[in-house]
């Protein structure tokens, strides 16, 4: 379980920040490039131009995004681990959901609780298939006792 060996809670509320707006800033680059590039005038300058002028100003906006995600996610993922004393996928399930619930919650407490929902549910898929994952190669590593054969029912020697 190398994922609970990480940093300790205050610093991994940091350092999930960071590493989710880096990704929301790549992969956001990557989306709005494509986005720029198809909405652009005919001509390969103009869809070069405004595929740069939408990473520009849009991919900074994804990472935040995600920044504020991960931040919230790591921050309650911390307080679950301070209130329930232990480290198991029940903490990211239920950070998963109560973070969707709370950034959806502007939006109104349906859209919440179908937030809420999503979250959990992802959340749970991702940890289960790492569960599997993780019981699944642990099998390529268990010691295999040797077949030792009966001396006594070998052929006989010449």
């Amino acid at each position: 379980m190398e994922e609970y060996a990480r940093e300790p809670c205050p610093w991994r509320i940091v350092d999930d920040c960071g590493g989710a707006f880096s990704m929301g800033c790549i992969g956001g680059g990557v989306f709005h490039s494509i986005k720029g590039f198809r909405n652009a005038p005919s001509g390969f300058r103009h869809r070069f131009r405004s595929s740069l002028l939408a990473v520009k100003s849009k991919a900074p906006i994804t990472g935040g995004n995600f920044a504020v995600w991960g931040g919230m996610f790591s921050t309650i993922d911390c307080s679950l681990v301070a209130i329930r004393q232990k480290e198991d996928p029940y903490n990211s399930i239920i950070s998963g959901a109560t973070t969707g619930f709370i950034l959806a919650m502007r939006s109104g407490l349906p859209a919440a609780v179908g937030s809420a929902v999503v979250g959990g549910t992802l959340l749970a898929l991702i940890e289960g298939v790492g569960i599997l994952l993780t019981r699944w190669s642990a099998d390529q590593f268990k010691p295999m006792n040797p077949q030792m054969e009966d001396p006594s029912q070998l052929p006989a020697m010449q």
